[in-house]
């Protein structure tokens, strides 16, 4: 094929809202692909917290959509981002005009909607997508229509999905009497298929649906289909295996490159790793630790919930402080009980630990320039960007061996000659505990860990390697629907 028209239909991209990794991945990857000549362009709500400060809003008109027995008028507003990338934000009072993205009590009907009329945009514009790329449970009904409800439309004759699971533990879960009002049953197993009651959510329904699946790391497409890992989703990904392919989610080195980073104190890059240390103070003297160079820094940078190792996390840390020269200094927002577990670390060991419990993307870009050790044990890990960024930076991380970790992060020696961070194997306190003590011992070692920084920082975790394996994927779907009309 040649250059393909392609839309990104997702619940967050960055910069205009940002979550999680997804709206990192959801900004970044088109520009990419936009670069090699393909026409990506965005389409998501139009949340109250949107950010467009700089961007030009253009108003593109609007649609009315069949939902729920009733109509929901839809307006479209357009602003483009750097490297030329169209968003269309899809307005509507009643259910995108929210301060939050996630977690309000109509989700499934906000979501359901946004799907809906995700269909309608590209014929309003007159504008045929060769691929349609639908990301996580909010956009998963997406396929379901194209595949079902619209396959016999000519303008999307020759359309197919691409359907990535970002997070296998978010499904979007609901019941009969939802099912039923929200017309999903055609698009779910039938009602004698043994995996009917395992499909009552969006997930499952992208899954089954999509042209083909895709997920964001190699190791996490393997994992899921096992029982530890494909939370009870394992056997429809196991029948989906043909179409299932796993490829490294990659992070944008424009916006985050500490040779040119604004938002830090001091820019560097492998070469003059010296004037990284004006970070590491700043950094210090902005949460109130003690400015010390000499004293290990460990950084978080994550949500506080269970897939991510919080609770190891926070035993660990409390045996490590209270016997070793350390600092520890996070910044995340997530669940009740971790939050106040990590206020409590705090209160016990104030001169050596700062929980920032807040969602500050600039504090974060500060600890991946500051630190010198990046915690990362989650219990799975799809991919992980927070531990691709901050090595990009020089942190060296400590991870848990699963999913994207695995895939990314190689275990040092005593000597630190080849490796790239330090990595345990069970998900238990102790293992990480012995991990974190070898990279602090490690840290002391100090022309060997400037070695192990420079080679972290010259790995490539950019989009490069990543995006020709996209472009595969989108002809692969693209034949999939074209050979089935022959």
């Amino acid at each position: 094929m040649s250059f393909l028209n392609v839309l990104f239909a997702a619940a967050e991209a960055s910069p205009l809202v940002k979550v999680g990794g997804l709206g990192d991945v959801a900004g970044s990857l088109p520009r990419a692909l936009r670069r090699l000549g393909h026409d990506v362009r965005i389409i998501m709500p139009r949340y109250a917290t949107i950010n467009l400060e700089g961007y030009q809003v253009t108003p593109r008109g609007g649609f009315d959509v069949s939902f729920l027995g009733g109509q929901e008028n839809i307006g479209i507003s357009e602003v483009i981002l750097r490297d030329r990338t169209p968003v269309y934000l899809l307005e509507n009072g009643r259910y995108f005009n929210r301060r939050a993205v996630y977690g309000e009590g109509d989700d499934l009907d906000r979501f359901l909607l946004f799907s809906r009329s995700v269909m309608g945009l590209p014929r309003h514009l007159g504008w045929p997508p060769d691929i349609i790329h639908c990301h996580d449970w909010h956009t998963a009904l997406v396929p379901a229509l194209l595949r079902v409800s619209y396959r016999k439309d000519p303008f999307y004759a020759s359309c197919a999905s691409v359907y990535t699971i970002h997070n296998l533990g978010y499904q979007g879960w609901f019941d009969d009497w939802f099912a039923g009002r929200a017309g999903l049953h055609e698009y779910m197993p039938p009602a004698d298929d043994p995996q009917r009651h395992r499909s009552y959510n969006m997930m499952a329904i992208g899954i089954r649906n999509g042209d083909v699946v895709s997920t964001v790391s190699e190791t996490y497409a393997r994992e899921i289909l096992t029982p530890e890992y494909g939370m009870g989703l394992e056997a429809l990904l196991e029948h989906r295996r043909d179409s299932l392919v796993g490829i490294r989610n990659g992070i944008d080195y424009e916006e985050f490159n500490p040779a040119h980073d604004e938002l830090i104190a001091s820019s560097y890059d492998e070469s003059n790793l010296g004037a990284r240390l004006a970070n590491k103070l700043a950094l210090q003297q902005r949460v109130g630790l003690p400015t010390r160079g000499d004293v290990p820094l460990l950084g978080v940078t994550e949500r506080l919930v269970y897939q991510k190792g919080i609770d190891i996390l926070i035993g660990a840390l409390y045996m490590l402080l209270g016997d070793t020269d350390v600092q520890v200094v996070l910044q995340g927002t997530g669940e009740f009980q971790y939050e106040e577990s990590l206020r409590q670390l705090q209160s016990r060991y104030p001169a050596q630990a700062r929980m920032n419990i807040v969602l500050d993307f600039h504090l974060a870009r500060q600890i991946f320039a500051g630190c010198d050790i990046s915690l990362s044990p989650s219990r799975y890990e799809p991919c992980g960007l927070s531990h691709l960024i901050a090595m990009h930076y020089g942190v060296v991380p400590v991870v848990r061996r699963t999913g994207g970790l695995a895939e990314t992060v190689t275990d040092c020696p005593p000597d630190l000659a080849t490796g790239l961070g330090f990595v345990f194997e069970r998900y238990d306190q102790s293992d990480l505990l012995d991990a974190l003590r070898r990279a602090v011992a490690a840290f002391r070692m100090r022309e060997a860990w400037l070695g192990l920084m420079r080679r972290v920082m010259q790995e490539d975790f950019s989009w490069g390697p990543s995006v020709p394996k996209y472009v595969s994927l989108y002809e692969m779907a693209h034949r999939k629907v074209t050979d089935a009309k022959l």
